[in-house]
């Protein structure tokens, strides 16, 4: 319900006497005297039921302490956090120290300066939000109690990456010299003293000691993605704590690993758009026929196929550390030394992007492979530390092309390196493998990536790949070589009729 009083609109659920004259004011309090309202603190006012108010100041917030406390600034942890509440406890920078408990919301009031060269008006009222150099300052005061004011220097020191991340060394160049303008006005000389250490840290300037592993890194020169890295801890977490299946390798002759080594080049290429019909890409890689209007797709099937055959790739781990970084440049150097328009065994120089997902950038490429390489040891070899290593170069993309096709080679080299049976992908497949790496990816739930690989390995094991003609036919009874999931469904050879087996 709403009054108009003296020209004055008042909302009932919430009154102000800030914003009132003094005969709406007056007005109010003849109300609140004759029961129509009720006082929530000294100069506020509310007709809606007590249960409500937790909601209306939540709803009012900036309303409600532009009134109670003019001039105030948004401060520490709250101000860190955007201006919202820190576990419903609010921080403003004020005249006095004080603790004011509103319905919902906890007001810690902390005596400082009012607002300064840079802090902005919120909403057109009289409260401020503070610049960035101040906020940062602040975070980095001494904080004691139970309530801790300032998110502290690890807090502060993630921030500054994040800053440098998307702004470069010139947005933390103009905090700097923000904060430096302001640190007597605030008396923040010491806080600014750690400020400039932390941003020299990481620009390179400074020799100070970073707290996070990203700030060291970044500060030894190899820089990585954090939020990658979570990932990746993430999904080695849930391989370390979930008991997997694994299926024993069914290739027991050099013809059939062969044969095998065929099927698998030929569906990891159809899974990146190199499409050929099976007559033709088996004629490319048994028969040596390069297709001559198609010289560079051959190649890719061929590029596949040789990592796969040959003991020397399709035999090797994952290397830990420094070493991953030359490993993978090998690797995709001999699988893409055909198309040297993807700088073969070179790292991007620019971002690549899945649909609206864009990768690790290029300046992250060796960091995060560095450290995501250091989980590999975490997990069991077979299943899990597969599942880990493909994960981990899809996620990254550390090159300008090859990736999904190269991601697929080093998962299914650890598991060789076991004896346990590679996986194929057949095309039928193509959409659930990509939307469980599209879940884990965006939603960091890596349950369905496990169960489709562990699923689509058992589908693998079941042939007999002794006879390419006879695995052929049973694949395309199984529907492996179509595309329509709607129209067909991935049948396994123990579906097949006796006269298909």
């Amino acid at each position: 319900m709403k009054r108009s009083l003296k020209n004055t609109t008042v909302d009932d659920s919430l009154i102000l006497y800030a914003e009132l004259d003094g005969a709406t004011i007056r007005a109010a309090q003849r109300r609140l005297k004759a029961g129509g309202l009720q006082r929530i603190v000294p100069g506020v006012l509310s007709a809606s039921p007590e249960e409500e108010w937790p909601a209306i100041i939540a709803l009012h917030r900036i309303r409600v302490l532009a009134a109670l406390f003019p001039g105030a600034v948004v401060g520490y942890r709250s101000a860190f956090r955007g201006g919202m509440p820190v576990n419903g406890v609010m921080h403003l920078s004020y005249s006095y120290n004080r603790k004011v408990t509103l319905p919902g919301l906890h007001v810690v009031l902390v005596k400082g300066r009012g607002n300064v060269a840079g802090d902005q008006s919120i909403s057109g009222r009289n409260i401020f939000f503070p610049s960035q150099a101040r906020m940062l300052m602040e975070n980095l005061t001494p904080s004691r109690g139970t309530i801790k004011k300032a998110m502290g220097r690890v807090a502060v020191e993630k921030r500054l990456l994040g800053i440098f991340e998307s702004r470069g060394p010139d947005g933390l160049n103009r905090i700097r010299e923000e904060a430096r303008d302001l640190a007597a006005t605030l008396g923040f000389e010491r806080e600014f003293h750690v400020l400039n250490e932390l941003i020299g840290s990481i620009l390179g300037t400074k020799s100070r000691q970073l707290a996070t592993a990203t700030g060291r890194a970044l500060a030894a020169g190899v820089p990585f993605d954090a939020d990658r890295l979570s990932l990746f801890e993430a999904l080695a977490a849930t391989l370390r704590a979930t008991p997997l299946t694994e299926k024993r390798s069914p290739v027991k002759t050099e013809t059939a690993h062969i044969n095998f080594a065929f099927l698998e080049s030929y569906f990891s290429n159809f899974i990146e758009g190199t499409e050929f019909d099976i007559a033709e890409a088996r004629q490319i890689v048994l028969e040596e026929k390069i297709i001559e209007q198609r010289p560079k797709d051959s190649h890719d099937i061929l590029g596949v196929f040789r990592q796969v055959v040959n003991p020397g790739w399709s035999n090797q781990s994952m290397a830990i550390g420094e070493a991953v970084v030359h490993q993978l440049q090998q690797r995709h150097a001999d699988l893409m030394k055909e198309r040297p328009e993807t700088a073969p065994g070179e790292f991007k120089d620019r971002e690549n992007f899945a649909g609206n997902t864009a990768f690790a950038s290029p300046g992250h490429v060796r960091g995060t492979l560095i450290e995501g390489s250091k989980l590999l040891p975490s997990v069991q070899p077979g299943m899990p530390r597969a599942l880990l290593t493909m994960f981990i170069v899809s996620e990254i993309r550390p090159f300008i092309d090859g990736n999904g096709r190269l991601a697929r080679l080093v998962m299914n080299s650890e598991f060789s390196v076991v004896n346990a049976s590679r996986i194929i992908v057949p095309t039928l497949f193509r959409e659930e493998y990509l939307d469980c790496l599209r879940v884990l990816t965006r939603q960091g739930k890596p349950e369905p990536f496990i169960a489709a690989m562990q699923k689509i390995q058992q589908w693998t094991a079941e042939f007999d790949y002794t006879d390419l003609d006879r695995v052929i036919s049973q694949m395309k009874a199984c529907n492996a070589f179509e595309k329509s999931r709607r129209q067909y469904q991935l049948l396994s050879v123990a579906d097949l009729g006796p006269a298909t087996k």
